[in-house]
């Protein structure tokens, strides 16, 4: 038995060798086999797939043709090239839809924004604009984000650093964020930002759909279909997930119809503001033709939950990450945040940051050269709905699928110059000490053209809420020797989580 073992083991280190030696051509880019495509190659980097696709897209001018298996449909052009996202997002964006195969693939988020298309798409996006920039949910927003700052937060992250324990800070940010997210969209806090740490169903089962369908890109429909067929694999974790997100949403819009009927939830001149649940259902005739319906308010909350919960958690605990490797840009943040914040207010634990925060020219540099290095969105898919020709010269057929590799835009020489991979605030800081604006199909953190992210104000405002909060009041320490990685999911997670130690600051 015992040699049974070594003699598998030796045959699976010759094969591995063996791979790893023929997984390259002799240009240096992946090899393309015969039947199998890229898939070994793949298999071979899927560890640190995002490094890897930007390695060789920086080799052969941002565009590169992926073959992942014969007769599957997987068959992709993957893009970092600038001129192909411009035309793609806006110069010729009405060929350019979400498609089909994009709503199979992310079939959980319904008929909501992110997967509709057309007259739905654009009469979503109208009533969006409408209620996101009504003053009721911006009062909301802000007082939601500076009480779970203050009473939830803080108080966790005192209570860790009085015993001095190690604690993840990407699982911390995500909690916070999904509570408040849960709070502006819902109403509901479901209460996960604790001490306890208890485990929230609903954010499980968030983190388990993304995952699959990240997966979902590097295996054929029918794959997934037999999966489903047979109840196995990673589509019966979706299913489940499905489930539970399904029941959980429902008991939001069924108490929130019972709150409305009682009366006990306010609107009309509530200076406390109103959350964006209760918006869509209160004012109806901003609907349009919409029908406020349980699937229409399921689909509608759960793209807004997910833009809100994991895109900014995300950024959160990458952000601290590229503090903690370049101390001198957390020097000149705190700096800044002395140099703002009126002396009076200094001795606050938590800022008016809507009062303050279009003077932190820093701060909103170094978030956003964050989020160039480490995008939430790594990467996105389209498809034409009639032929095209893209600018770099490719053709490309309905029903052709191009993967815009946002990650590798931002790690591109061409794009960024020779210093991409260095963390500079300064490349966002203008010659007079204001914001340099970046055209959005070279920055694409927020998307570009007209489905550029409705939320991006609401994300700066969370974003620079808890970034100078923490900075202010927090010294954070990474534990030596930490692996940090990007999980594969289709949002830009560590893998590992980000495992620091907190010591509090004397005010």
């Amino acid at each position: 038995m015992a040699l049974i073992g070594f003699f598998e083991i030796f045959l699976a280190g010759i094969c591995f060798a063996v791979l790893r030696l023929v997984s390259k051509s002799d240009d240096g880019f992946p090899r393309n086999w015969p039947l199998v495509g890229l898939l070994p190659a793949l298999f071979l980097n899927l560890s640190h797939v995002h490094d890897w696709t930007t390695g060789f897209l920086e080799r052969c001018q941002g565009n590169f043709f992926c073959q992942l298996l014969w007769f599957s449909g997987m068959d992709m052009l993957v893009t970092a090239d600038p001129a192909n996202v411009h035309y793609i997002m806006s110069a010729n964006f009405g060929n350019f839809p979400k498609g089909p195969e994009f709503k199979r693939v992310f079939d959980i988020l319904g008929d909501g924004i992110f997967n509709s298309d057309s007259n739905l798409w654009s009469t979503q996006r109208r009533v969006a604009q409408v209620f996101m920039k009504d003053q009721r949910f911006h009062r909301f927003l802000l007082s939601t984000t500076r009480d779970k700052a203050e009473n939830g937060l803080l108080r966790v992250l005192d209570e860790l650093s009085q015993r001095g324990v190690t604690v993840d800070l990407q699982d911390l940010f995500q909690r916070f964020t999904f509570d408040s997210a849960c709070r502006f969209v819902t109403g509901f806090d479901p209460g996960s930002l604790s001490v306890d740490f208890p485990e929230v169903p609903i954010s499980k089962a968030l983190g388990d759909a993304e995952e699959v369908i990240f997966y979902r890109h590097l295996y054929p429909e029918w794959f997934g279909t037999l999966q489903r067929l047979l109840g196995i694999g990673v589509e019966e974790k979706l299913r489940r997930a499905w489930e539970d997100i399904d029941q959980i949403l429902g008991n939001y819009i069924a108490m929130k119809r019972v709150e409305l009927r009682e009366g006990t939830s306010k609107v009309k001149g509530d200076e406390n503001g109103a959350d964006l649940l209760t918006l869509y259902m209160v004012e109806n005739e901003t609907l349009d033709a919409l029908e406020c319906n349980d699937k229409f308010l399921r689909d509608t909350i759960l793209n807004f939950m997910i833009a809100g919960i994991e895109t900014t958690g995300s950024t959160l605990t990458w952000f601290f990450w590229a503090l903690s490797v370049n101390p001198s840009v957390e020097m000149r943040i705190r700096e800044e945040i002395r140099s703002v914040i009126p002396k009076e207010e200094q001795n606050l634990r938590v800022f008016n940051i809507s009062e303050h925060m279009h003077k932190m020219f820093y701060l909103h540099g170094a978030i956003c050269e964050s989020l160039r290095l480490y995008p939430p969105v790594p990467f996105q898919h389209k498809c034409p709905a009639n032929p095209d020709v893209l600018p770099s010269g490719h053709k490309v057929d309905p029903g052709a699928k191009i993967l815009v590799h946002m990650y590798a835009m931002g790690r591109m020489k061409s794009i960024w110059g020779e210093d991409c991979l260095e963390f500079r605030p300064e490349r966002w800081i203008s010659e007079r000490g204001g914001i340099r604006h970046q055209p959005s199909y070279k920055f694409v953190a927020f998307n570009a053209g007209p489905r550029t992210c409705l939320g991006k104000d609401v994300a700066f405002t969370q974003i620079k809420t808890v970034a100078a909060t923490v900075i202010h009041n927090y010294e954070v320490h990474v534990v030596g020797d930490h692996p940090v990685r990007p999980s594969n999911s289709i949002i830009l997670h560590m893998k590992h989580g980000l495992k620091v130690k907190l010591t509090r600051r004397r005010l």
